[in-house]
């Protein structure tokens, strides 16, 4: 990396606080900086050529380099750069994409409203909930359940419902009303000799608990990714979302279903709901809805969910809710683009057929001596790197077999997270099997190179 002091990496560590980063590392290295895109492939500005095994932040669906979305962009920026949809304006893009949405949800629903991200999606989606709670005269019911190892986003409310301890520390998070059960996660979380049906059984069980203790008057909501990426890409048991779904119904407990990395196709099916079987009330897209092109987020609700929302405004005047951006017209129009490029070049197919390939290569790597578990759905999949197989223990501390694994990925050309010792891989969705098997022989590399590193 150039580190001369007028180096772009220097200026950017100087100016720019980034995300997700230790701000004082960064002070002192710079970022890795990336100057172009091509395919699945990107380009750091000394020129060397990565593998975007993360999609971006899983969601690049179509790639680095999608001329019709950037021609989609250009001729609506032509016509209208930038119009809202408060006071009963709106504009033919945000119109349409609303209508194609409410079209392709995998259940029945009523309404697109647009948001700039997935955690203003999540967040949207609490003030609807404490909205149609106090139209309903029931304004107790106030508390939302999620997960932990969930992600949900990082605004307050978003991060609140997020289960994850970087997302909590130093914040003074999780604010009150968010509530934690446990993750799905069966490898990691199953007490011994417990079978995958029996850990489903369990799960649900300690949700009706936690409703109980809590008043099932009092919670609004639960909120589960069909497969949680950011906590690890863990794939439920087969059981696992009937019985929480059960257990919902019971207590008339709203479902959402945070599609933020699941829609658009990551499953191998349009949606993460339909792989699992799942009946949302609300669900909450992002990521792939523009493959990042531009920001734009969206919920769909139900007409369980919309009707007293509407009721409401009507007595008051007016949903007092709303963002600047929210679909805006280049934006929306992007996202339109992507989803008919989706439908038409049958990418929700390749991304079950090539992920098939992927987790089959992947799957290869179980008996290697850092592996304690592969796991994953469609184009998205981890790898659960131990340094005990048989207690399925890492090192002192999370992290300390992942990182140096990312590392050594980095280097070889490939970009992967760690997520604790977790590496994830999620590719844009136009990825082709000769492609996954140059990434899958990198990736068979660095696990013996890590494993030496380590001393494993």
């Amino acid at each position: 990396m150039d580190t001369l002091p007028n180096s772009i990496e220097a200026r950017d560590g100087r100016y720019h606080m980034h995300s997700y980063s230790n701000a004082r590392v960064l002070q002192e290295q710079g970022p890795l900086i990336m100057e172009k895109g091509e395919g699945i492939y990107v380009y750091d500005n000394n020129g060397k050529r990565y593998t975007e095994a993360m999609a971006g932040l899983w969601s690049v669906g179509l790639g680095f380099s999608e001329q019709r979305l950037v021609d989609a962009a250009t001729e609506q920026m032509k016509k209208l750069p930038y119009y809202h949809t408060f006071s009963h304006r709106g504009h033919t893009p945000a119109a349409e994409l609303a209508e194609k949405l409410v079209e392709i949800a995998p259940v029945p629903m009523s309404k697109a409203f647009f948001t700039n991200s997935g955690s203003e999606a999540n967040d949207t989606a609490v003030k609807m909930l404490w909205y149609r709670a106090n139209a309903l005269g029931t304004p107790e019911k106030r508390k939302v359940i999620s997960r932990l190892r969930g992600y949900h986003g990082i605004t307050a409310v978003a991060a609140s419902m997020t289960g994850l301890p970087m997302n909590h520390m130093s914040f003074g998070l999780p604010l009150p009303g968010f509530l934690h059960t446990g993750s799905p996660h069966y490898w990691k979380d199953c007490e011994p000799g417990e079978t995958e049906e029996q850990f489903s059984v369990r799960r649900a069980a300690e949700l009706e608990a936690l409703i109980l203790e809590e008043g099932p008057e009092t919670i609004a909501a639960f909120i589960g990714e069909p497969v949680p990426g950011a906590g690890g890409v863990i794939v439920p048991p087969e059981t696992y979302w009937p019985k929480i779904q059960a257990v919902l119904q019971k207590y008339d407990i709203m479902l959402i279903a945070d599609e933020v990395i699941c829609g658009f196709g990551r499953t191998g099916k349009m949606f993460g709901t339909e792989t699992f079987d799942l009946k949302p009330d609300i669900m909450t897209l992002s990521k792939q809805i523009s493959s990042s092109y531009q920001p734009i987020s969206a919920l769909l609700l139900s007409e369980k969910m919309f009707e007293p929302l509407a009721d409401e405004s009507n007595r008051i005047g007016a949903f007092g809710h709303g963002y600047t951006g929210a679909g805006h017209p280049v934006a929306a129009a992007v996202a339109l683009e992507n989803i008919k490029i989706i439908e038409e070049r049958k990418l929700v197919d390749n991304a079950a057929i090539v992920g098939a390939h992927m987790q089959k290569r992947l799957s290869e790597f179980a008996g290697h001596k850092l592996v304690g578990e592969h796991r994953g759905v469609g184009l998205i999949a981890a790898l659960e790197l131990v340094a005990d197989k048989e207690t399925k223990a890492g090192l002192e501390k999370p992290g300390l077999i992942g990182t140096p694994m990312m590392n050594n990925l980095l280097e070889a050309g490939v970009i992967s997270r760690a997520m604790g010792d977790a590496m994830a891989f999620c590719p844009p969705m136009i990825i082709t099997e000769a492609q996954v098997d140059e990434m899958m022989d990198k990736v068979g590399d660095c696990l013996d190179k890590t494993a030496a590193d380590l001393g494993l």
